[in-house]
């Protein structure tokens, strides 16, 4: 018995050299390359790292450094192409990625083109994409650019082509293209016009006991809108021709509405 438990316990200490951990990291190529400080194992044999592999393949770079280069040049990526990389390393110590962003999707996108056509449909083309990044369209509405939607990005550095249906309000509209990256910084397109030919629209009453009606003459006409209160916190927004105002405490509101901002009050 004593043989049997001494055999287990030989086994279990010459495996534990064997342990590993493994890093992983996913993106796209961005053009530049991944950087790792690679520290002794724990037992002060070797260096921390034994392998490294990109994409299910394993890499040539030199890891039997304090600090080496994972160099996506060798592999014949692409802007834009999907990377993973799998950093296997001893279980008694953690090599550290210097820079992992570089493999973050980063805004670069050019418009190459951009308009509104007569069906209400906003076009635009780009070139340059180096990553999948959400566009959030705005339109400059009430002293403010305001979100309208979003349509997710190709990636791709070739030519790229969107669409997304718009309503615009009475007068001359103005619309644009966002996105934000990593970085937090937005990166914006220039500004499309359209002159828009249906009629204003107004609402009543100013002093409001249920409803608010949006119409155009007489007609009940549908609108996006934002209702402030005297604070300046937002309390209702939404697209609708009649707007349910019986929830709200009594006093004073602001109300944006079609290419307009006006004042009710909620009796």
């Amino acid at each position: 018995m004593k043989k049997i438990l001494f055999a287990i316990i030989s086994l279990l200490v010459s495996t534990a050299g064997f342990s590993t951990g493994v890093i992983v990291l996913e993106g796209n190529y961005q053009g530049k390359n991944l950087y790792v400080q690679n520290p002794f194992a724990g037992s002060g044999v070797g260096f921390c790292v034994e392998e490294v592999r990109v994409n299910g393949n394993v890499t040539t770079d030199e890891i039997a450094s304090s600090a080496f280069e994972i160099d996506f040049r060798n592999l014949q990526l692409k802007l834009g192409d999907k990377v993973e990389v799998k950093i296997t390393h001893k279980d008694d110590c953690k090599p550290k990625v210097l820079n992992p962003e570089v493999l973050k999707p980063k805004s670069t996108f050019e418009v190459t083109s951009m308009i509104v056509d007569k069906d209400l449909t906003f076009k635009w083309s780009t070139k340059g994409e180096t990553g999948k990044l959400t566009y959030t369209i705005e339109q400059f509405r009430w002293n403010k650019w305001v979100k309208v939607g979003e349509v997710e990005g190709n990636g791709t550095p070739d030519e790229n082509n969107y669409s997304f249906k718009i309503v615009p309000h009475s007068g001359k509209n103005q619309y644009r293209v966002k996105q934000v990256d990593y970085t937090g910084a937005p990166k914006l397109s220039k500004t499309v016009d359209y002159l828009s030919t249906t009629p204003e629209i107004s609402f009543s009453p100013a002093k409001v006991s249920k409803e608010i009606t949006f119409t155009a003459g007489s007609t009940p006409t549908e609108t996006m809108f934002e209702i402030y209160d005297q604070f300046g916190n937002i309390v209702k927004r939404g697209f609708a021709s009649v707007v349910d105002a019986s929830n709200l405490p009594k006093g004073a509101y602001y109300l944006n509405y079609d290419n307009k901002m006006g004042e009710f009050i909620k009796k």
